[in-house]
């Protein structure tokens, strides 16, 4: 089996920023408006109110940088056919023919690059605007490449491709080659994702692809039997029901459930791709940026478990949730739901339940830590069997999933 380093090293981004951003953020009403709850002549008025701030980009990207996130994958292009970049004549729908007057797309790989955060570019597979989508496919795909030519070209060297659509015309030749191949040429070591949705998680596609994803559903194991090269995996999850700004979406999920995402698909390997909708301005919503801060408080606490180690399979007994990576010289327990201490006036667990954990270690372990305090944490081991004895959360603490780091 072939492994690619390119591939190996977006492993180790781990976490990344989705940002779905266009002509729908002004209208507020998710990302799929244009064929929602609005006409199409009204939707496309919405190119002379389309304007981002002059800061959008820095203050995406310096939030990114702040919750941890080490990549960021932006809707270059989404289903309503407008591009955040200049098509340079191929069309007039895009971002500097309308109120915004500028190329968005250069906006943002500057201020990645300023923040040291690598730029993905989302682009759509299907097109709701361009004619040629319905009435002469070949030449539509034509178009396509021509567009994808242009963000391989321009921007200097980018983190990947995020594809999506291809479930629109999934009986069509969609002359994945040609699409592949063009930005081999250009990007050789770009990451090229096709997103699978939501009827298809973790399904290999072609063989170009780097990665398989999971559209808002947590990872498992892939299955690379018989497959001739490595394949990445991704998570991609949203904060409430849209992708795309909706400023009546009040069902946002809780901080802990984004925890636990996160820690599942490190278990598996996968990067964790969290999203967010900027307003029409460009900016991100207070809610949202909050979320993100405190995540990024969680993260900056346990990064070093965070980023490089790898799976191991190791089974903890009769803890489902719990599992163990492999650093350097160490191994890291993520260990989950573990009740803080308390009074019985300001606590409702009185008592600490049995929490140990129990697995199998091939190596022989020298001291046990949580990493989150530098606090010694009680183990036994007898040949391969270790016993870790765990300690309650104190009073003030309530992190989620904690992580020990056992060096071996």
């Amino acid at each position: 089996m072939i492994v690619k380093e390119y591939i190996k090293e977006f492993e180790k981004l781990g976490f990344g920023m989705f940002v779905h951003f266009g002509l729908y953020s002004v209208h507020g009403m998710g990302e799929w408006a244009h064929s929602r709850n609005i006409t199409v002549e009204d939707y496309e008025k919405l190119f002379d109110k389309f304007c981002p701030e002059n800061d959008w980009a820095e203050n995406l990207a310096k939030t990114a940088k702040g919750a941890g996130c080490k990549y960021i994958t932006l809707t270059t292009r989404h289903h309503d056919g407008f591009s955040l970049y200049d098509t340079c004549g191929l069309n007039e729908y895009d971002a500097p023919h309308s109120a915004a007057g500028r190329d968005l797309v250069r906006e943002f790989v500057d201020a990645c690059n300023k923040y040291g955060i690598v730029p993905l570019f989302y682009h759509t597979l299907l097109d709701w605007h361009e004619k040629s989508y319905y009435e002469d496919f070949p030449k539509y795909l034509k178009y396509l490449r021509a567009s994808i030519e242009i963000l391989c070209k321009n921007y200097g060297k980018i983190g990947g491709f995020w594809f999506d659509g291809m479930w629109d015309r999934k009986n069509d030749n969609w002359e994945e080659d040609a699409l592949y191949s063009l930005i081999r040429s250009y990007q050789p070591n770009a990451m090229i994702i096709n997103n699978t949705g939501l009827s298809a998680l973790g399904e290999l596609g072609h063989i170009e692809l780097d990665s398989v994803t999971f559209e808002r559903g947590r990872p498992k194991p892939i299955n690379l039997e018989g497959s001739p090269k490595y394949i990445a995996s991704e998570m991609c999850q949203i904060f409430a029901n849209h992708w795309g700004y909706a400023k009546k979406d009040f069902n946002f999920k809780s901080l802990p459930q984004i925890i636990e995402d996160l820690c599942v698909c490190r278990r598996y390997g996968a990067n964790y791709l969290l999203n967010v909708g900027p307003m029409g301005n460009g900016q991100i919503r207070p809610l949202d940026k909050a979320m993100l801060e405190t995540l990024g408080e969680w993260v900056e606490i346990h990064k070093e478990a965070i980023y490089l180690p790898r799976p191991t399979g190791i089974d903890i007994e009769n803890k489902e949730k719990n599992f163990i990576l492999k650093g350097d010289g160490c191994y890291y327990l993520f260990a989950h739901g573990i009740p803080m201490e308390g009074n019985i006036n300001v606590e409702i667990l009185k008592t600490m339940p049995d929490y140990n954990n129990t697995f199998i270690l091939p190596e022989k372990i020298k001291s046990a830590k949580w990493i989150d305090k530098d606090e010694e944490l009680p183990f036994s081991q007898e040949g391969d069997k270790v016993t870790l004895t765990t300690t309650p959360q104190v009073y003030g603490e309530q992190l989620v999933v904690k992580i020990a780091k056992l060096e071996v």
